[in-house]
């Protein structure tokens, strides 16, 4: 079967959020099928590193953008209906190419990673195709105006509005739309497309993130993520302002190692807090994650699975989330993970590991057994095999008829 699959981000290296998923995907589909990726690349160090994904694909086409040409075509669409999102990942060539794909051959499945590049095939018919919203979008944004200040609140909720509308009119378009989440899917439904539906989940590879025999740091507690992105940053700030004090109350050597790429210029300062240690970019999070006592994962902004929660608990490292949080992650609060809900919670969930080995010991195993049970890509991709049947069988069904006089 010929597979033309289109992503936000170019999704090679995997090593980021958004790519990750559309790479494992990729990557089990090319075992049966010939797919044909296409996406975008924003930097000439990104486009470099692109080809890799050649090793994983029959082909790919790549379109660059330039940040200042996608911040003009997001400014253009503000007094228009369509979210300023689509500017953002909109790319001329990119749609060229793909143009003159269709041009040329016939796909026998179209897949697509993300609303804000369902423009690109969202015309297209006599192909099935399938729209991964992954997260639902529109929802981030409308959680994001609860955290901002009253001008660029409003920035936020109109955003997420119109892409919401958004979101309802491209999942009409497509035969078959999944999540990433049980509850992502459950906010698709409650759109009321009418379109068939549902929901696989993202994996980890736990023989990448997997425990090692190494001693951990009982003071030590650490945070994964990409820390130029809100939520990280939003949550990093609270987490250092209101919960690290209550640590050091109690466990004056509490260390703290702040993990991820593109630190903003507040987040650096985080690091004159005695004890707390911002890393920047690494080029492996494995041996600095599985020296500490416990993963944190704060968030108070989150949709769809968070994968620093899934790489933490697959390496045996105990991790204290948010209900938000965890609400993306197939496992039980208080058997394979923590959860909390304020400062005082987020303390005493830390302190009763770092002073409990055993209890410890009980969340790695558990933990890591979950990931294995619930969370492989193995698994998912069985899941996502099913949808791509049940799409491929509804497309080909003959449709019913109209009826006599009907319009």
């Amino acid at each position: 079967m010929k597979i033309l699959y289109v992503c936000h981000r170019f999704p090679y290296p995997p090593k980021r959020g958004g790519k990750i998923r559309p790479f494992n995907t990729i990557k089990h589909l090319s075992r049966s099928h010939s797919v044909t990726v296409a996406s975008l690349v924003r930097t000439s160090t990104e486009a470099r590193e692109a080809r890799g994904i050649s090793e994983h694909c029959a082909r790919f086409e790549a379109g660059r953008v330039y940040d200042a040409a996608q911040v003009l075509r997001m400014v253009a669409r503000l007094p228009t209906r369509t979210p300023s999102s689509m500017g953002f990942f909109y790319s001329p060539n990119l749609r060229k190419a793909i143009n003159a794909l269709f041009a040329r051959e016939r796909f026998d499945l179209i897949i697509v990673h993300c609303s804000s590049v369902a423009q690109y095939v969202e015309h297209v018919q006599g192909t099935p195709k399938i729209l991964d919203f992954g997260d639902m979008d529109s929802q981030k944004w409308l959680e994001y105006r609860k955290h901002k200040p009253l001008l660029s609140s409003l920035g936020y909720w109109l955003e997420g509005t119109k892409l919401e509308r958004e979101e309802y009119r491209l999942a009409k378009r497509f035969d078959f739309c999944t999540t990433t989440t049980r509850a992502e899917w459950q906010t698709l439904e409650e759109y009321g497309t009418g379109v068939d539906s549902d929901w696989f989940p993202n994996g980890v590879d736990s023989d990448y993130f997997a425990p090692t025999n190494e001693a951990y740091n009982a003071n030590l507690i650490s945070f994964i993520g990409r820390m130029d992105y809100y939520p990280n940053q939003a949550c990093m700030n609270d987490f250092c302002s209101r919960t690290l004090p209550l640590l050091k109350r109690q466990r004056p050597d509490v260390k703290l190692r702040i993990i991820g790429a593109d630190p903003s210029r507040q987040i650096r300062r985080l690091a004159e807090i005695p004890g707390v240690t911002v890393t920047g970019s690494v080029e492996d999070v494995r041996p600095l994650v599985r020296q500490s006592a416990v993963m944190v994962a704060p968030l108070t902004i989150a949709r769809g699975t968070q994968n620093k929660i899934l790489e933490a608990m697959a390496m045996g490292v105990p991790v204290v989330t948010s209900r938000v949080a965890a609400s993306g992650v197939d496992a039980v609060a208080g058997e394979h993970f923590l959860t909390a809900g304020s400062p005082e919670q987020y303390a005493a969930a830390i302190i009763g590991l770092v002073e409990n080995p055993h209890e410890r010991e009980r969340l790695a195993i558990a933990g890591r057994a979950r990931m294995l049970s619930h969370h492989t890509w193995d698994s998912s991709m069985k899941r996502l095999d099913g949808i791509i049947d049940r799409c491929l069988t509804r497309a080909a069904a003959p449709r019913p008829a109209p009826e006599a006089g009907g319009q």
